[in-house]
């Protein structure tokens, strides 16, 4: 098989056979670095076919962290205060654009990362066991007159 860029199903599939034919090669020897770029252009052709999934991110920021062996006080200088670290971590505020220039700079964060919303769910407000009442009801009294027990 001559080694090419692979573009086609086709192509790919000569190159998975051709892979699975060298997968023993000795270390050192021209089948091994032939296996090596082969397995590089099949990961590149599968990359082609899936779309990275979005970035995040609060995800970055803490990949960051923990990349670099730094704990969240590490963040101070962008965020101020250590409430608003955990706001912005836990997705309860979003970043401001001052803040993502910061991380980006501090960081090395890309811009592309941070400027996308966060996937973290918001919090669901607490539910209010009252049951609605109107307006005029409610300046009268009348609304918990209504609810009181015998």
């Amino acid at each position: 098989m001559e080694i090419r860029l692979i573009g086609t199903d086709a192509d790919y599939k000569e190159a998975l056979t051709e892979i699975d034919r060298l997968w023993d090669a000795q270390p050192g020897t021209p089948d091994e670095a032939r296996l090596e770029l082969l397995a590089m252009l099949v990961h590149n052709y599968e990359r082609s076919l899936e779309p990275l999934p979005p970035f995040d991110a609060i995800e970055a920021i803490k990949f960051r962290l923990s990349q670099q062996g730094l704990s969240r006080k590490a963040l101070l200088p962008v965020f101020k205060t250590t409430a608003r670290i955990s706001e912005v971590l836990t997705g309860r505020r979003g970043l401001t654009l001052d803040m993502i220039r910061k991380l980006h700079a501090t960081f090395a964060i890309p811009l592309e990362t941070l400027i996308f919303p966060s996937a973290v769910p918001k919090r669901k407000k607490k539910h209010d066991s009252r049951p609605e009442v109107s307006g005029r009801a409610r300046r009268s009294g009348r609304a918990h007159a209504a609810h009181r027990p015998p």
